[in-house]
């Protein structure tokens, strides 16, 4: 007979809680590729049951977010499917029919306890020196009692009933089998008095409706994981395979937070990185293509990506490497593809050929486009402040200098305003009258870049005339010559 093939399906299930950080998206990254590299279909779920902390705003930063990565669902909240809704707070009658399933089945009861008493019993625990745990005190209601409790309208969350098997075991696909003790596994709440379920019935039963084959997650799941296998086995339901990744570290070693260096995708957009750079260095965070390839396209990751190149340690968040990897993307990028994002760093009000020759000329020096608005302010003033100290090269004198500056004007000016849009030949006319007059690059080029840009250290004089155009350099190299004086 020939084996059937399940058809691949891996999900993003976000909270929009408020701001992602790359940790989520990684989450996103790893699904995605996984998905794609077998023909698979990659959902976005939204997990929005906890309305007190959902924040307005946060499905669409979501979606852009994603989108700015290159990360593209075939199911979601927007693109639909034969599995919706894909938010939850679309789905609580669905939820609700499941919930009444595991009563009926004695896996999971009523809780009647007012959430003083909870508060109590867990200062109780703690200063005896005890794991917070519910004491099963509703679990002893009867039918009679609890049937009068929900007529007065009482309260009531539904919580799971732990297997009464003293072990459960567990397989994550990093790390293999897990035994664990049910005694000391929590009578966690599945259904909250407002009517919403928690992740831990939501995720379960979507999962199974959405016919999930695979749940990437974050490594803070694991001491949840078996709860999430005794609801997987109260339904009686095929689990998905799990794959629980590594924590993202801070370089101390510790969990990376919002204290600890964690920075929102959308503050790393603000920031001046480039998508290409941050899936990059996204994928290596807990993961190693046995290669010493480091730079991947998309296609590529697509590709390359397996559970078997994924780690079990900690990933550590180098921002240094992160900046290499933008530094690269940058210095290959033409600046028609970095425009839009570098315009943000930008002065307003000019043309969009001048920021295209300013990203030019500039990007070989970034590691990130933010730096743009401190490198390239001399472009855009009016008046360049001249430090007559480093105008001339080493021990000219002002005389010898604004001769020098003198003989760059009249060598320019030979250039026709078509030809300057040429940046060789502003070079070539330039080196070729230096070199006809037999004199040295140093004394003639030092003093222009000075005179174009007030700074030491810039892009060649050549590249800066280019960008100011013909009419500036003039007007910039006349003041400097004025300035000698």
């Amino acid at each position: 007979m020939n084996e059937i093939k399940i058809q691949i399906r891996t999900r993003f299930a976000p909270s929009p809680t408020g701001k992602q950080h790359i940790g989520g998206f990684r989450t996103a990254l790893y699904s995605y590729l996984y998905a794609k590299k077998q023909n698979g279909v990659f959902i976005l779920r939204i997990e929005d049951t906890d309305q007190a902390r959902s924040v307005k705003g946060s499905v669409e930063s979501i979606y852009d977010g994603l989108k700015w990565l290159g990360i593209h669902p075939d199911e979601g909240p927007r693109e639909g499917g034969e599995y919706g809704p894909y938010s939850q707070s679309e789905r609580l009658d669905m939820y609700k029919k499941f919930v009444q399933e595991l009563l009926d089945g004695k896996h999971a009861y009523y809780c009647f306890c007012a959430p003083e008493r909870l508060t109590e019993l867990k200062q109780a625990q703690s200063a005896a020196a005890k794991p917070p745990k519910y004491d099963q005190k509703c679990l002893k209601l009867t039918p009679d009692e609890i049937k009068e409790k929900l007529k007065a309208g009482e309260k009531y969350v539904v919580r799971q009933k732990m297997p009464s098997e003293p072990t459960l075991t567990t397989f994550d696909e990093l790390r293999g089998k897990t035994l664990w003790q049910t005694k000391d596994l929590d009578d966690h709440v599945l259904l909250k008095s407002d009517g919403f379920p928690t992740y831990h019935l939501a995720n379960v039963v979507d999962d199974h409706l959405m016919k999930i084959t695979h749940v990437f997650r974050g490594e803070e799941w694991l001491p949840s994981f078996p709860k999430h296998v005794a609801l997987h086995g109260a339904f009686g339901w095929k689990m998905p395979k799990f794959i629980h990744l590594p924590l993202i570290l801070s370089k101390e070693g510790g969990k990376l937070s919002k204290r600890k260096g964690a920075v929102p995708l959308v503050d790393m957009q603000h920031q001046g990185f480039l998508p290409e750079a941050v899936v990059n260095f996204m994928a290596f965070l807990g993961w190693n293509p046995k290669t010493e390839q480091e730079i991947f396209s998309m296609d590529q990751l697509i590709e390359k990506f397996s559970i078997k190149g994924l780690n079990k340690a900690g990933a550590i968040y180098d921002t240094e490497k992160l900046l290499w990897y933008n530094a690269h993307y940058i210095h290959h990028a033409p600046a028609e593809k970095l425009l839009q994002q570098a315009k943000e760093f930008l002065p307003g009000g000019f043309s969009d050929d001048l920021y295209k020759k300013i990203i030019t000329i500039e990007k070989s020096r970034l590691t990130a486009l933010s730096e743009l608005s401190e490198i390239t302010d001399y472009l855009f003033t009016k008046k360049l402040k001249i430090d007559t100290k480093i105008l001339p090269w080493k021990e000219n004198t002002p005389d010898a200098t604004a001769q020098a500056l003198k003989f760059s004007a009249d060598a320019l000016a030979k250039i026709g305003e078509k030809d300057w849009e040429k940046q060789e030949n502003i070079e070539k006319t330039l080196k070729t009258a230096i070199q006809t007059s037999n004199q040295k690059n140093g004394p003639i080029l030092w003093p222009l870049r000075v005179a174009l840009t007030g700074k030491t250290q810039s892009p060649s004089p050549f590249e800066v005339a280019w960008a100011l155009g013909k009419e500036e350099t003039q007007n910039r190299i006349v003041a400097a010559i004025k300035a000698c004086s």
